[in-house]
């Protein structure tokens, strides 16, 4: 066990003067010296006979990093974060490999080594954020912040965490390179089967929520964030709405060998958000256009603007006019197209799902009967259109800016009607 920890800034300087008078006090006798030689030494030492070498092995030990030259590399490591000296910081890092695979919270200097190091990388970012960069992808496509990313990697080395949210910003904005850049320099997405660690870990069921509800579009980011959470061992169910929400395309070929209706079949909430990995009991808070509930496996690949997986549906036999299903009050009933009028992403200039959907004969004129609440939005209150076609839909619709004009424009170009 170590007797001793660094201080908050460690200095070699004032480690060698420690040294120096655990020596002398060593020497003359102390208690407390003699039992540091006792407990740290690995041979016996006689006072008359002890070096200034194995006062600083003893110091070394007593801080459990093991030798001298150790514990000088854990402190010129600290400093250079501390003063921001990161090129300095990642050529010791390259050096002391060895230190950075032993640093942990166990040992005497593991957590004045992490604080340092959760220091730092927010000032790395900070610097980024300076230079305009807001994703990790962005610093990939600009060859001199390259430096940056491997800083954030030495800094995760030696127990650095990002700030609070940071790692829950990347999922719910979908960004699958931040992610996968944090989970792959160590960053802990939490660990399957138990509550968040009480050391400010993060459990991964809000994670993996926040992945499928998100109001973000991205397919390929979400696509990317699950498939890094299942390779560290995030339980994702074997179900046809989770190949879709992954955009696994020889998953969805499996459950389509197993059961030749299931791209025909009404897909039921839970499958779509399940409980077990964190989604919300209240059903509202997973952000879509057009309702859900009871809908096909292509109803969700469009609300979620994944093409690939729109097209693969289609081209293995999905209905571009399959309907939803119709609840006891007679709501229900819409068919893809309208995931493709009131959207999360209603700004897109491209609008390829509308166009593929009415390319392989999408009707324009489909009429369903809608009750929609918007989460989170200015007014959440519910609102219910009856009988409406994708277009009359689309100019009822209480909040406007949750309106796709380009789908709109599209429609009426193919025939559609209010």
């Amino acid at each position: 066990m170590p007797s001793r920890r660094l201080p908050a800034r460690p200095n070699v300087r004032q480690l060698k003067h420690q040294a120096k008078d655990l020596l002398r006090a060593f020497r003359h006798g102390d208690p407390s010296a003699v039992a540091d030689f006792i407990d740290y030494h690995p041979q016996r030492v006689e006072p008359e006979t002890a070096q200034l070498s194995d006062a600083q092995l003893v110091l070394a030990r007593s801080y459990d990093a093991g030798s001298w030259p150790r514990l000088v590399a854990v402190c010129a490591l600290i400093e250079a974060v501390v003063d921001e000296r990161f090129d300095a910081l990642r050529e010791l890092a390259a050096a002391h490999a060895e230190v950075l695979a032993d640093a942990n919270g166990r040992s005497g200097w593991g957590p004045i080594m992490s604080n340092t190091a959760n220091a730092g990388i927010r000032r790395v970012i900070e610097t980024l954020q300076a230079e305009g960069v807001r994703s990790v992808s962005a610093a990939m496509s600009r060859p001199a912040l390259h430096k940056w990313l491997d800083t954030l990697r030495v800094l995760a080395q030696m127990g650095g965490r990002p700030p609070h949210g940071v790692v829950g910003g990347s999922v719910e904005l979908l960004q699958g390179d931040d992610f996968a850049f944090m989970a792959g320099i160590g960053i802990e997405i939490g660990a399957p089967g138990e509550p968040a660690p009480p050391d400010g870990g993060i459990d991964w069921r809000p994670l993996c929520a926040l992945a499928l509800e998100t109001y973000t579009r991205d397919a390929a980011g979400k696509h990317r964030i699950l498939e890094v959470m299942a390779a560290k061992g995030v339980p994702l169910p074997d179900t046809p709405a989770m190949a879709v929400h992954r955009g696994r395309l020889d998953l969805l070929q499996a459950h389509l060998r197993r059961d030749p209706d299931v791209l025909r079949r009404a897909v039921p909430i839970d499958e779509m958000y399940p409980l077990a990995v964190g989604c919300h009991d209240d059903r509202g808070l997973a952000l879509h256009g057009a309702p859900l509930d009871g809908a096909t496996l292509l109803h969700m690949a469009v609300e979620y603007e994944d093409l690939d997986v729109a097209r693969w549906l289609i081209e293995h036999g999905a209905d571009v006019n399959g309907r939803a299903a119709v609840d006891p009050a007679g709501f229900g009933g819409h068919t893809p197209i309208f995931n493709c009028v009131v959207t999360y992403n209603a700004g897109r200039r491209d609008q390829a799902l509308a166009r593929l959907l009415l390319d392989c004969g999408a009707d324009p004129n489909a009429r369903a009967s809608i009750r929609k609440r918007l989460a989170f939005a200015r007014d959440s209150s519910v609102h219910e259109y009856r009988n409406v076609t994708p277009l009359g839909w689309g100019r009822a619709f209480h909040d406007q800016s949750y309106v796709s004009s380009g789908a709109m424009g599209l429609i009426a170009a193919r025939g559609g009607r209010e």
